[in-house]
């Protein structure tokens, strides 16, 4: 019987261990930093003053400046994940 009870404290530990590492980490994915090129970024789109890329055309979509301010974060070598796959 004492067995049983082990192998069962056993699983029970595997099922709480593995609840525990589905769970998100505190550590911060965007650096402080890069919050505020994104913020300037809106700004800019905001006043009307933000351009896109080669064509120079003027940024109204806020997604897309967001994009953009991530972009210039990375550049810059601040902590920002990597852009989504497209496919």
């Amino acid at each position: 019987m004492t067995t049983k009870k082990a192998t069962a404290k056993k699983m029970s530990a595997k099922k709480a261990s593995a609840k525990n590492a589905a769970k998100k980490s505190s550590t911060r994915k965007y650096s402080p930093s890069a919050s505020k090129n994104v913020e300037t970024e809106m700004r800019e789109m905001k006043k009307g003053t933000l351009k896109s890329g080669r064509s120079g055309k003027k940024v109204t979509n806020p997604k897309q400046a967001i994009a953009i301010g991530l972009s210039e974060a990375r550049k810059a070598g601040k902590k920002v994940p990597p852009p989504p796959k497209k496919g």
